[in-house]
């Protein structure tokens, strides 16, 4: 489902799985998108022959660079309708060689990151409500963060603050006219779940996450989630007591090796 009108878009991780699938999709329909991503070539050719792109080569765990992304789309863009924080990485921590370092490899662009855009992409939302737009701001979290999974103590923690931290600033900016949007996949078929050695339970392709993320932001949807059969049981066993979803996780944990991961 496309979003409304001819709207000023800042996409993050824009030259990879989901990210890729979105901002393909969002050029096509007409949209002015700024597309951010650590590759300048890979943003090249993303945006080839289309003169409805603003490219931002970006690490998004650079908090400068990040407010040097936001002056140049207040330069070019003057504001932003929609900001969609799609940026991450993921790695499975095994507990047995506890690493502090993955930890804070994990967060610095899955929360900090996000978070970094957010300072940034602020301002350029609240030009777009004093132009009469209805802003939305949203960002790609995981069904990982409903639920504690084994080796997902990185990659879950990292999403479920990042759910939280959108929670919290939905309510605080909901007086502004900013909406919050917080999508939380199930498995998807991309670059970084490819890596993964163990089954993925109705994993989908990115072009139906694609889908289902567009649809509900022209929706406004405040949480945002699929494959429905998934991320619902995932919801189910994450508001059980702590006992249960204990005994529940452990089956997760595989003999002979540290565990099994998340979304």
């Amino acid at each position: 489902m496309p979003l409304n009108g001819n709207q000023r878009i800042w996409l993050t991780g824009a030259t990879s799985g989901i990210g890729k699938a979105l901002a393909e999709r969002l050029l096509e329909d007409g949209h002015r998108v700024a597309l951010s991503a650590r590759g300048e070539t890979d943003l090249q050719h993303l945006a080839a022959g289309r003169d409805n792109a603003l490219l931002l080569p970006l690490d998004v765990s650079d908090r400068e660079a990040v407010a040097r992304a936001g002056d140049r789309i207040a330069e070019v863009f003057g504001g932003l309708d929609l900001v969609l924080l799609n940026a991450g990485t993921c790695e499975y921590l095994d507990a047995q060689e506890f690493d502090v370092g993955l930890v804070e490899r994990v967060f610095a662009p899955n929360f900090f990151g996000a978070v970094y855009c957010i300072e940034a992409a602020l301002p350029l939302l609240r030009q777009a409500r004093a132009e009469g737009s209805r802003p939305l701001l949203a960002a790609t979290s995981s069904a990982a963060a409903y639920l504690p999974l084994p080796r997902a103590e990185a990659y879950g923690a990292s999403k479920a603050a990042l759910s939280h931290f959108l929670e919290s600033l939905r309510l605080d900016l909901h007086a502004e006219g900013i909406g919050v949007s917080v999508i939380h996949p199930g498995f998807v078929k991309t670059p970084l779940t490819d890596r993964n050695d163990f089954p993925m339970p109705m994993r989908v392709g990115v072009d139906q996450a694609a889908e289902a993320i567009l649809a509900g932001l022209s929706r406004r949807r405040l949480d945002i989630h699929f494959p429905r059969r998934f991320t619902l049981l995932l919801k189910l066993m994450g508001i059980l007591p702590p006992a249960l979803r204990h005994r529940l996780g452990l089956r997760l944990v595989r003999p002979g090796t540290t565990s099994e991961s998340a979304p």
